[in-house]
């Protein structure tokens, strides 16, 4: 995917190199920024293998709201480093795009909390009012961020609407160039497109603002040395991509989504390139 390797050539080339909370070195780029048009196809990378099924099953996970990871980790392992050994997660995502807790004063001068459905919002809001502003979805909550292991990394987006097509721009605040920028690029392509589906509308262009984009990097013969992500991606780079799938999604509502509801069509791809993860 061109957008994706431009991406990639643009932090190499002009990123800096500094410390990171890991221990490990990245070269850093500040406020990256790229947009794919989903009408062109679905954007599963296709110069390495991506791991299609747990990405899915991450989707699906967040859309359930749920705080732990018990049911994920079912079909994959992705979020066991940050989670505790019950499966717990401070900081769940969908929990919050389904449940962010809301302040208000009642009629003594009191704080109430009520719980909000953002995605159950943004749905009804798109039919009611499709060329709405207020599109907005935030998984930030900053009494949380403040004591979480691993706060929000895509942490707000907002829809759009331009004629009949649903756009979607995410903001990340970190972004892991290598191993996670892929997965979110694919993960909100999947989430617009089903809120598309939902809405009567046909999915857009997907836009990305990365605050902080990232490689990380190590030097050869030192402890950090497997983290090194600059060579896999150089080969990455050689590659040639192919053309992109197509993801078609059930007529369903959004609740009643499972996996079985998805079929991705004309993936082929290069093969696997191994990224290890810096806790």
């Amino acid at each position: 995917m061109k957008e994706y390797h431009d991406l990639v050539r643009l932090v190499m080339a002009e990123g800096v190199r500094k410390p990171s909370r890991t221990g490990v070195d990245t070269i850093s780029y500040f406020s990256a920024n790229y947009r794919v048009d989903l009408s062109k196809g679905f954007p599963l990378l296709t110069t390495k293998k991506m791991q299609w099924k747990s990405l899915l099953h991450e989707v699906l996970w967040y859309l359930s709201g749920e705080n732990h990871i018990r049911n994920l980790r079912k079909h994959t392992k992705i979020w066991d480093a940050w989670a505790d050994e019950e499966g717990n997660l401070e900081t769940a995502y969908g929990y919050y795009w389904r449940n962010f807790p809301s302040a208000e004063l009642d009629e003594n001068g009191n704080w109430q909390v009520r719980q909000v459905d953002q995605i159950r919002y943004i749905i009804d809001e798109i039919k009611r009012n499709p060329y709405s502003r207020r599109l907005i979805v935030t998984a930030w909550e900053p009494g949380n961020a403040t004591k979480s292991k691993l706060p929000p990394c895509h942490y707000t987006y907002a829809f759009n609407v331009q004629g009949n097509k649903l756009n979607c721009h995410l903001t990340q605040r970190s972004g892991d160039i290598a191993l996670g920028i892929p997965f979110n690029l694919a993960a909100y392509s999947i989430l617009t497109m089903i809120i598309a589906n939902e809405t009567g509308l046909e999915p857009g262009i997907f836009s990305h603002t990365i605050i902080d984009a990232h490689i990380y990097v190590a030097d050869k013969g030192t402890p950090m040395e497997k983290y090194d992500h600059l060579e896999g991606l150089k080969i990455q780079l050689e590659r040639e991509p192919l053309p992109l799938p197509a993801l078609k999604i059930a007529k369903k509502p959004i609740d009643e989504l499972t996996f079985e509801d998805f079929e991705l069509t004309g993936y082929e791809c290069h093969p696997a390139i191994k990224f290890e993860v810096a806790v």
